[in-house]
């Protein structure tokens, strides 16, 4: 029988990941902001649900955050956002 073809792995490595979106989640994570940071977060939500008519959720608001940090961080490593935003501190 013939060996079967091994998946592409390049396939998977530019396919870009997603945020689970509006599922179950099993999972839980507390997160501690400021107050400062909070309400620029619900003026975020606010925004989005105003001005583009997508009512979400602060969760899924964070998941998509989330998500694009870590794919900056994939693609761009050192020169991610995400390393030049904590190398500030």
């Amino acid at each position: 029988m013939p060996d079967a073809p091994e998946p592409d792995a390049s396939a998977d490595e530019q396919a870009p990941k997603r945020p689970s979106g509006r599922v179950r989640h099993d999972e839980k994570m507390t997160v501690y902001v400021t107050s400062a940071e909070l309400l620029d977060l619900e003026h975020a939500r606010l925004m989005l649900r105003r001005d583009h008519a997508m009512a979400v959720d602060r969760g899924r608001l964070v998941r998509e955050a989330v998500a694009m940090v870590l794919a900056d961080f994939e693609r761009n490593g050192g020169e991610s956002a995400l390393v030049r935003r904590l190398t500030e501190e």
